[in-house]
């Protein structure tokens, strides 16, 4: 039980920390790049709601397995919004760097993501069973880790190139992200207690709302509305 509330409180402070500020940002922010940042907010917690709220409700009621079809398919849509919310990072490097060119990078990111998103929607995923076969836990997430791997190094390149305050630590926030979020996918099954790494892996995707949060605040105080 103490695990069912301390999950619990934690997911709600997630996810309306990531849908409101993502909403405000969406709907105040008075430049492209924040309301961009808003949309990957808002995807965020409300692609993690479909997982999280129906995990809330298998731990106070009939358990995990019971619902392992809800919990199945929440992660199918978590797993698609995810992807959708790198391929927007990606845009928001493109313009916050002012960066013309590149096609071929762009279109390097676009089949990664496709790939990702295709191989999420197999049906060899089982995703309706409570333990999904790990071969396909290990194929989808192989073009997801591609992408993170992108993020990274581009981010790090041009944030240190452009003195980049706001965004210098979105490189650690991002490989923190995937750092946590890997082991979970290969060793969960077999050892259960790696699932608690899905927790400082959420506060890695906090941290990098909050750089978009501060990028609203910057852009509010230069050009108030």
């Amino acid at each position: 039980m103490p695990q069912t509330i301390g999950e619990t409180i934690f997911d709600v402070l997630y996810l309306g920390f990531a849908i409101t500020a993502g909403l405000i940002m969406l709907i105040k922010g008075n430049q492209p790049l924040v309301k961009k940042f808003g949309l990957m907010a808002v995807l965020l917690g409300a692609g993690d709601s479909f997982h999280l709220v129906p995990r809330s409700y298998a731990l106070w009621t009939t358990g995990l397995e019971a619902n392992a079809a809800a919990l199945g398919i929440g992660k199918l849509i978590t797993s698609v919004t995810m992807t959708i919310f790198y391929l927007i990072l990606f845009y928001i490097w493109r313009e916050r760097y002012k960066i013309k060119d590149g096609k071929k990078l762009t279109a390097t990111m676009w089949t990664l993501a496709v790939l990702r998103v295709a191989l999420c929607m197999l049906p060899q995923n089982q995703w309706l069973a409570y333990r999904q076969p790990l071969l396909f836990g290990v194929l989808r997430n192989i073009p997801f880790a591609i992408i993170g791997v992108i993020i990274i190094v581009i981010f790090a390149r041009e944030a240190k190139k452009a003195e980049d305050a706001i965004f210098r630590s979105m490189p650690l926030a991002v490989a923190l992200s995937f750092g946590f979020y890997l082991p979970v996918v290969l060793f969960s099954g077999i050892v259960p207690i790696v699932g608690v790494l899905m927790i400082p892996k959420t506060m890695a995707y906090v941290w990098i709302i909050f750089m978009g949060w501060q990028l609203y605040r910057e852009s509010q105080k230069s050009n108030p509305a």
